[in-house]
């Protein structure tokens, strides 16, 4: 491995070499040494012709540990193009969540192919996940799990483990079910190891095992195993154990979700019955709605500007400060806007009610906002030796920063009272509405006090 750390490249050149002279006992030598995630990267710069050599090279169990890493056009590659007889195996022995996974993922593999390839008891594994309703504990669970009778012994349980764990998705929790396969208790894999060997699994179980029903909405799953530091939870149905969710399965989840909330933050997000890989007209389509609303919100602050053509006229020296305002309402309301929308999507008991919310934000946009008056009054005052455009400046800048945290606060509550994705009042749409606000403010002060300026 040594020979891998000191170069990289060289040692993957050697694995392209064996693979174009059909050297499979120097290949498979090279690279079985790799962890799955750089057998991966090896496979996907193979050119095409080499890596359908590689089911002549792999076994399909072997190749089965490196396709969950693969991106789905790697996958779809694998399923059109490597000989049927090896997809066959391969689907047999992936583990029935990545089967799922990739069958709803996949727009090009027809799904009735691949279920007939697969013997009839991953079949049936596959047929149940898919009916559950998409985004929920069974749909995203794996069925590969162990588990052990409450009247067995230790012994017993880690031969049971010995003959058949490699087959589980984690050993780490062993999961003790009654005659009638309810779940009754669970028992770690350390406990296993140091109790005796004659003790009954009941007497070291542990009884107050965390679960979910199987038509529990994925991220609450990801928020149990996060809140209780499972690798794994089981999900049930009437207290039956139907399957486990892993933690490997729930990062995959909340970075999905991370990337859906910044989508709708960005106004960019894509419906779900289109392709992942958008071209120009369709990405066009999805952003050009946003853009013209945020055209006519933006005609808005042009309008305001005009409605306070004399005042800038008498002082042209306020437009000096006109950028400076906006983009200060713009950014501390997106700031606010986060906040909310967090504070909105989290577990109930970490929820801040809307008014405390909204008092926090005021207070914190109050706090920010004296700072950053301070800062313009005595920039202002060394720069322009004028102290009332100062006082305007650094009292604008005040009043818009706690208003524009207000703003940011507000909108996403009144979205969830009207049953809209809070996530939607995206940061474009808050970033115009407050630099109107800003201007508004700052021109109304400034003509306020324009006898005197």
């Amino acid at each position: 491995m040594q020979e891998l750390k000191l170069d990289k490249s060289q040692y993957y050149e050697a694995i392209y070499q064996a693979a174009k002279e059909n050297d499979r006992k120097l290949f498979r030598k090279l690279f079985l040494r790799l962890h799955d995630r750089d057998q991966h990267e090896v496979y996907h710069l193979l050119y095409p012709e080499k890596k359908q050599k590689i089911a002549n090279f792999l076994t399909p169990e072997e190749f089965s540990e490196l396709f969950e890493w693969m991106a789905i056009e790697d996958q779809e590659y694998v399923v059109s193009h490597f000989p049927e007889s090896f997809v066959a195996k391969l689907f047999n022995k992936l583990p029935t969540d990545d089967v799922v996974k990739f069958l709803k993922q996949t727009p090009n593999i027809d799904r009735q192919y691949l279920l007939d390839l697969m013997n009839e008891k991953e079949r049936t594994r596959a047929t149940e996940l898919l009916s559950y309703e998409p985004e929920t504990a069974g749909s995203i669970m794996t069925k590969e799990f162990v588990s052990a009778n409450q009247n067995q012994t230790s012994s017993e349980v880690i031969s049971f483990i010995r003959k058949m764990g490699n087959k589980a998705e984690t050993i780490y929790y062993i999961y003790v079910l009654d005659d009638a396969a309810n779940l009754v208790g669970v028992l770690s894999l350390r406990d296993l190891i140091l109790s005796s060997e004659d003790e009954m699994v009941k007497n070291v179980m542990f009884n107050q095992v965390v679960s979910v029903p199987v038509d529990t909405d994925q991220e609450e799953v990801a928020q149990v195993i996060q809140n209780y530091d499972l690798l794994a939870v089981p999900v049930l149905n009437n207290g039956v154990m139907l399957g486990i969710v892993t933690v490997d399965d729930v990062m995959d989840i909340l970075e999905n979700e991370v990337t859906e909330d910044f989508q709708e933050f960005a106004a960019i997000r894509r419906n779900e019955d289109e392709p992942k890989e958008e071209n120009a007209f369709q990405t066009a389509k999805q952003r050009a709605p946003w853009i013209v609303i945020l055209i006519f919100l933006g005609m808005l602050t042009g309008s305001l500007i005009s409605f306070f053509e004399e005042t800038l006229e008498s002082v042209v020296l306020l437009a000096a400060f006109i950028p400076m305002i906006m983009d200060t309402a713009g950014n501390v309301g997106t700031q606010s806007l986060a906040v909310s929308v967090r504070n909105l999507t989290v577990e109930k008991e970490d929820k801040l009610s809307f008014w405390r919310t909204l008092r926090r934000e005021l207070g914190a946009g109050i706090l920010i906002g004296l700072a950053a008056a301070v800062v313009l009054f005595l920039v202002a005052i060394l720069f322009y030796q004028n102290a009332v455009l100062a006082f305007i400046v650094s009292v604008s800048v005040l009043i818009t920063i706690s208003f524009s945290t207000v703003v940011g606060a507000i909108i996403p509550a009144i979205a969830v009272k009207l049953k809209v994705d809070p996530a939607v009042a995206s940061g474009p749409f808050i970033t115009t509405t407050n630099d109107a606000l800003g201007l508004m403010i700052y021109f109304t002060i400034a003509t306020s006090l324009l006898h005197v300026l």
